[in-house]
Parts: structure tokens; sequence; C-alpha cells
């Protein structure tokens, strides 16, 4: 037998070569492959499970309304109310009794008069703050000595007051608080009248509220101690309202006098005067306003006799 050549066993060589090549090619696919499958079924499983996680319960709450599905249309279960059932025993049921109304927190003072309810203030206090005819109490301070201000003399006394032959307008305030007292103010209210800044200060007599607020001309006039030249006809700032005397006291219940009963407990503890002493124009109580009448007269109810004050 003859013996291959060279050639030949180099041909045959490169044949089993190849035939190597190819099942390692085939082998090595094979199992990349494989290896591509596995990974890819563990990545879909995480992501199953972490999906799974994150998904929020697509359970119905209790709280939402029963369905009724017909021909493919989903209408809300309509309740019957409980007020509309008649069972025997709500038929020989007595009705409930009607709740009381409930009381405003505005008094009459805060709600008439047609002015801006924020500009008055909320009555909180008990009844006795006004008199049963639902009249108010003020105090109102002004000047009886000789005081120039741009050339003029702004005194103005419970004898100046007596003496009006009409209803005094009580101009000048220029001061929020007491601007918006003033525009509380009803006709028939009954007001304290104030010495202020002199020798002996206190209440000297009453006057009465007959006119009941309006825009205060003074705060025009350039020439007036107290224009304003913030205020304008189109936006007034300032009121006044007009008074009339109605008595003088023979003794003034001066301030140091008030002062003794405004200690804590005393009868005078809240008066506005006494906690805010720059306050041209405050409130007062029915009870403050009766007592204060007795320091003057001791047989005073409320209103001054003759034995306490006059008239004329």
């Amino acid at each position: 037998m003859a013996k291959p050549t060279r050639q030949k066993r180099q041909a045959a060589q490169a044949d089993i070569d190849s035939d190597e090549a190819s099942r390692r090619t085939r082998s090595k696919v094979t199992e990349e492959a494989n290896h591509n499958k596995r990974r890819t079924r563990s990545s879909d499983q995480s992501l199953s499970s972490a999906s799974a996680k994150k998904t929020p319960s697509l359970k119905t709450p209790p709280s939402a309304k029963k369905k009724i599905v017909k021909k493919g249309i989903a209408r809300p279960v309509k309740k019957v109310a409980k007020s509309n059932i008649t069972t025997p025993s709500s038929r020989n049921a007595k009705p409930a009794a009607k709740a009381a109304p409930r009381r405003s927190s505005f008094s009459k003072v805060a709600i008439s008069n047609g002015g801006n309810l924020n500009d008055r203030k909320a009555s909180n206090d008990d009844d006795e703050e006004d008199s049963p005819d639902g009249s108010s109490y003020w105090l109102m301070k002004a000047e009886p000595d000789s005081r120039i201000e741009k050339g003029k003399d702004v005194k103005f006394s419970i004898d100046d007051l007596k003496k009006a032959s009409e209803p005094e307008a009580w101009d000048g305030v220029r001061n929020a608080a007491a601007r918006n007292n003033m525009r509380s103010m009803l006709q028939g209210d009954m007001a304290f009248f104030y010495h202020s800044n002199c020798k002996t200060p206190g209440i000297v007599g009453t006057m009465e509220v007959v006119r009941e607020h309006s825009v205060d001309e003074s705060a025009f006039d350039k020439e007036h101690p107290y224009y304003d030249e913030k205020s304008t006809r189109d936006k007034p700032k300032w009121c006044v309202v007009h008074v009339q005397f109605r008595s003088k006291f023979n003794d003034p219940v001066t301030l140091k006098e008030l002062q003794k009963y405004a200690k804590p407990g005393g009868i005078l503890e809240n008066m506005q005067t006494l906690k805010m002493s720059r306050l041209s124009v405050s409130k007062v109580s029915k009870k403050e306003w009766d007592f204060i009448h007795t320091l003057t007269d001791p047989d005073a109810n409320g209103a001054p006799t003759s034995k306490g004050a006059t008239n004329s």
C-alpha cells in the first residue's frame, strides 16, 4: 500500500482542524445562547418580584359605593335616607324640639346704622354692658383749659356744652380706636363728660348722643388745628357724633378716685379709660355707669338726681 504523500497528510489534517474548529464554535454559540436564556429568565423573575412589591392593592375601599352593572352601564346604588323609612316606633315618636337660636356675637350696635361691620366691635361681654333698652354707655374727653393750636383755642368744657343752643359736633378725634367707638354710637346712648389735661382730671357730667356719626368736616380745613391731609371727601377717615348736655355733677369724680376701684378685683378693674389712658372716647359698661353715679350721689341708681347733679 502506498503511503500518503506529505501534501495529502496536510490536507487531511486541515480538514480535521476545520471540523474541530467548527465543533468548538457551535459549542461556544450554544453555551452563550443558554447563558443568555438563563440571564433573561432571572431578570424577568426579578422584575416581576419588584413590580409585585410596588404595585398598590387594587382592592376596593370599604367606603366606595357599590355599583350595579347592567347592559354595560355602571350605576351607583341609591341609598334610602333613614328619615324616609317609616316604622311603627317612628310613627308614635314625638318630633324633636327645635334647638334654641344661637345668639349672635354682634351686639345691636354692631349691626345697625349702616356702618362697616369691620369697624364695629363685637360684643362678647355680659348683658350688663348695655341697658335693658339696648342703649350703650361711653366716656368722652375734652380739655377745659385754654390751649392754642394754629392760632385757635381748642378748649371745650362741660359748661361750654351746657351753653350750646343746639347739639354740638364732637370733632377733632384723630385716633382710630376712638373713632371706631364713635361709629358704634347710636342715638340715645349716654356718655360721661370727662375733663382731661387739666389740674384735676375726672368725670364732671353727662351728655346724650342725639345724632349718630357723620363725616368730620374739620379734617378738610387746612386752618383747623386737627386738619388731616390724608382724609379726603372721597375717602374720609374721621367722623363726629352730635351730643347734647344732660347734667353736671356738683362734685366731679376725679381720676384718683376712679383708680381706687380699679385694683384687681375692683368694680372698675376693667374700665377701658383706666386701661387705655390716652383713648379720648371709650366704652363704659352698665355696671360701671351705675357705680360711678353712686360716687357722686350715694342715692343715685344709674342716673344723677338733683342731689348729685344739676340739669339746668
